[in-house]
Protein backbone atom coordinates (compact mmCIF):
# COMPACT_ATOMS: atom_id res chain seq x y z
CA UNK A 1 0.00 0.00 0.00
CA UNK A 2 1.41 3.32 -0.86
CA UNK A 3 0.98 5.06 2.03
CA UNK A 4 2.49 8.48 0.85
CA UNK A 5 0.22 8.70 -1.68
CA UNK A 6 -2.85 8.46 0.59
CA UNK A 7 -1.49 11.02 2.55
CA UNK A 8 -1.06 13.18 -0.41
CA UNK A 9 -4.37 12.91 -1.09
CA UNK A 10 -5.79 13.12 2.40
CA UNK A 11 -4.34 16.27 2.75
CA UNK A 12 -5.67 17.42 -1.07
CA UNK A 13 -9.03 16.11 0.50
CA UNK A 14 -8.67 18.74 3.61
CA UNK A 15 -8.29 20.98 1.68
CA UNK A 16 -10.89 20.64 -1.21
CA UNK A 17 -13.48 20.27 1.82
CA UNK A 18 -12.42 23.56 3.01
CA UNK A 19 -10.71 22.74 6.33
CA UNK A 20 -7.31 24.59 7.28
CA UNK A 21 -4.70 21.13 7.47
CA UNK A 22 -2.00 22.93 9.48
CA UNK A 23 -4.59 23.40 12.15
CA UNK A 24 -3.43 21.47 15.08
CA UNK A 25 -5.92 18.99 15.07
CA UNK A 26 -5.56 18.54 11.00
CA UNK A 27 -1.59 18.49 10.82
CA UNK A 28 -1.07 14.93 11.77
CA UNK A 29 -3.99 13.61 9.97
CA UNK A 30 -2.97 12.50 6.84
CA UNK A 31 -0.51 10.34 8.11
CA UNK A 32 -3.26 8.89 10.83
CA UNK A 33 -5.25 8.10 7.62
CA UNK A 34 -2.90 6.30 5.65
CA UNK A 35 -1.68 4.21 8.76
CA UNK A 36 -5.11 3.60 9.61
CA UNK A 37 -6.08 2.29 5.78
CA UNK A 38 -2.97 0.44 5.98
CA UNK A 39 -4.94 -1.88 8.93
CA UNK A 40 -8.00 -2.06 8.33
CA UNK A 41 -7.53 -2.79 4.52
CA UNK A 42 -4.79 -5.40 5.05
CA UNK A 43 -6.65 -8.26 3.07
CA UNK A 44 -6.26 -6.30 -0.29
CA UNK A 45 -2.64 -7.31 -0.17
CA UNK A 46 -3.85 -11.42 -0.31
CA UNK A 47 -5.87 -13.15 -2.76
CA UNK A 48 -8.38 -15.78 -1.36
CA UNK A 49 -6.07 -18.57 -1.32
CA UNK A 50 -3.18 -16.56 0.23
CA UNK A 51 -5.51 -16.10 2.49
CA UNK A 52 -6.77 -20.00 2.81
CA UNK A 53 -2.51 -20.70 3.17
CA UNK A 54 -2.22 -18.28 5.85
CA UNK A 55 -5.11 -19.69 8.52
CA UNK A 56 -5.33 -23.04 7.04
CA UNK A 57 -4.59 -24.95 10.26
CA UNK A 58 -6.36 -28.21 10.52
CA UNK A 59 -6.44 -31.22 12.17
CA UNK A 60 -7.46 -34.89 11.34
CA UNK A 61 -11.06 -35.55 11.05
CA UNK A 62 -11.84 -38.12 13.65
CA UNK A 63 -15.37 -38.34 12.97
CA UNK A 64 -16.57 -40.85 9.62
CA UNK A 65 -17.75 -38.28 7.03
CA UNK A 66 -21.21 -37.54 6.78
CA UNK A 67 -22.82 -35.11 4.83
CA UNK A 68 -25.63 -34.07 7.59
CA UNK A 69 -22.38 -32.97 10.18
CA UNK A 70 -21.84 -30.01 9.64
CA UNK A 71 -19.02 -27.50 11.94
CA UNK A 72 -21.07 -24.20 12.77
CA UNK A 73 -19.48 -21.18 13.47
CA UNK A 74 -21.72 -18.31 14.52
CA UNK A 75 -21.93 -14.52 14.90
CA UNK A 76 -18.13 -13.97 14.44
CA UNK A 77 -17.95 -9.84 14.57
CA UNK A 78 -16.26 -8.18 11.27
CA UNK A 79 -16.37 -5.25 9.72
CA UNK A 80 -15.81 -3.65 6.29
CA UNK A 81 -16.27 -1.26 3.41
CA UNK A 82 -18.44 -0.44 0.82
CA UNK A 83 -16.60 -0.23 -2.35
CA UNK A 84 -18.84 2.29 -3.69
CA UNK A 85 -18.56 4.80 -1.19
CA UNK A 86 -15.55 3.45 0.99
CA UNK A 87 -18.43 4.00 3.92
CA UNK A 88 -18.16 1.23 6.60
CA UNK A 89 -20.22 -1.70 6.74
CA UNK A 90 -20.77 -2.06 10.51
CA UNK A 91 -22.82 -4.72 13.33
CA UNK A 92 -21.80 -7.24 10.93
CA UNK A 93 -22.17 -10.95 12.24
CA UNK A 94 -20.79 -14.14 10.50
CA UNK A 95 -22.26 -17.33 10.37
CA UNK A 96 -20.26 -19.79 9.30
CA UNK A 97 -20.83 -23.67 8.38
CA UNK A 98 -19.10 -26.54 6.42
CA UNK A 99 -18.91 -30.26 6.66
CA UNK A 100 -15.92 -31.82 7.21
CA UNK A 101 -14.18 -34.40 5.20
CA UNK A 102 -10.94 -35.81 6.33
CA UNK A 103 -9.70 -32.72 8.16
CA UNK A 104 -11.09 -30.00 10.41
CA UNK A 105 -10.57 -25.82 10.35
CA UNK A 106 -8.86 -24.23 13.87
CA UNK A 107 -11.86 -22.79 15.56
CA UNK A 108 -9.92 -19.37 15.63
CA UNK A 109 -8.59 -19.99 11.60
CA UNK A 110 -12.46 -19.52 10.66
CA UNK A 111 -13.06 -16.49 12.66
CA UNK A 112 -9.44 -15.13 11.05
CA UNK A 113 -10.52 -16.38 7.58
CA UNK A 114 -13.58 -13.85 7.96
CA UNK A 115 -11.64 -10.64 9.92
CA UNK A 116 -8.87 -10.86 6.71
CA UNK A 117 -11.23 -11.53 3.83
CA UNK A 118 -13.36 -7.84 5.35
CA UNK A 119 -10.25 -6.17 5.14
CA UNK A 120 -10.79 -5.39 2.05
CA UNK A 121 -13.00 -2.65 0.00
CA UNK A 122 -15.91 -5.27 -0.37
CA UNK A 123 -19.95 -5.53 -1.36
CA UNK A 124 -21.31 -7.44 1.51
CA UNK A 125 -22.58 -10.73 -1.31
CA UNK A 126 -18.98 -11.48 -2.60
CA UNK A 127 -17.32 -11.17 1.49
CA UNK A 128 -19.54 -14.30 1.88
CA UNK A 129 -18.36 -15.88 -1.58
CA UNK A 130 -14.87 -14.79 -0.65
CA UNK A 131 -15.19 -16.58 2.92
CA UNK A 132 -17.11 -19.52 1.41
CA UNK A 133 -13.92 -19.85 -1.05
CA UNK A 134 -11.51 -19.69 1.52
CA UNK A 135 -12.95 -21.89 4.04
CA UNK A 136 -13.79 -24.39 0.91
CA UNK A 137 -9.99 -24.46 0.31
CA UNK A 138 -8.59 -24.34 3.82
CA UNK A 139 -10.90 -27.28 5.01
CA UNK A 140 -11.09 -28.93 1.67
CA UNK A 141 -14.07 -29.60 1.40
CA UNK A 142 -16.85 -28.23 -1.19
CA UNK A 143 -20.02 -28.28 1.61
CA UNK A 144 -19.67 -24.80 2.99
CA UNK A 145 -22.72 -22.36 3.88
CA UNK A 146 -22.07 -18.29 5.13
CA UNK A 147 -24.58 -16.56 6.37
CA UNK A 148 -24.13 -12.43 7.06
CA UNK A 149 -26.30 -9.83 8.57
CA UNK A 150 -25.06 -6.09 8.84
CA UNK A 151 -25.67 -2.70 8.66
CA UNK A 152 -24.54 -0.37 5.39
CA UNK A 153 -23.68 3.48 7.13
CA UNK A 154 -24.10 4.08 2.72
CA UNK A 155 -27.56 3.42 3.57
CA UNK A 156 -27.88 4.39 7.12
CA UNK A 157 -25.73 7.35 7.48
CA UNK A 158 -26.31 9.07 3.92
CA UNK A 159 -28.72 8.93 1.42
CA UNK A 160 -31.98 7.73 2.71
CA UNK A 161 -30.54 7.51 6.26
CA UNK A 162 -32.90 4.25 6.88
CA UNK A 163 -30.89 3.63 10.40
CA UNK A 164 -32.63 0.42 10.83
CA UNK A 165 -32.20 -1.31 7.91
CA UNK A 166 -29.97 -4.71 7.34
CA UNK A 167 -28.93 -6.42 4.73
CA UNK A 168 -28.71 -10.31 4.96
CA UNK A 169 -26.49 -12.55 2.43
CA UNK A 170 -26.26 -16.09 2.09
CA UNK A 171 -23.82 -18.02 0.03
CA UNK A 172 -24.28 -22.30 0.04
CA UNK A 173 -22.11 -24.67 -1.87
CA UNK A 174 -22.20 -28.28 -2.07
CA UNK A 175 -24.66 -30.23 -0.07
CA UNK A 176 -26.02 -26.77 1.47
CA UNK A 177 -27.48 -25.46 -2.08
CA UNK A 178 -30.49 -28.21 -1.94
CA UNK A 179 -30.46 -29.28 1.96
CA UNK A 180 -32.84 -26.90 3.71
CA UNK A 181 -31.99 -28.86 6.99
CA UNK A 182 -28.24 -27.51 6.36
CA UNK A 183 -29.16 -24.19 5.36
CA UNK A 184 -31.08 -23.73 8.84
CA UNK A 185 -27.71 -24.10 10.55
CA UNK A 186 -26.58 -20.58 9.29
CA UNK A 187 -29.74 -18.93 9.74
CA UNK A 188 -29.48 -15.57 11.74
CA UNK A 189 -33.27 -16.86 13.63
CA UNK A 190 -31.62 -20.59 14.48
CA UNK A 191 -30.63 -20.48 18.09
Amino acid sequence: MDTKAIEEHVLGILKAIGEDPEREGLRETPQRVAQMLEELLEGIAYSNHDIAQMFGKTFTNECEYDSENAVVMKDITVFSFCEHHMALMYDMKVNVAYVPRDKVLGLSKIARICDMAAKRLQLQERLGQDIASIVAEAADTPDVAVAISGCHSCMTARGIRNTSSKTITTTFRGSFKNNAQLQQLVDFEQR
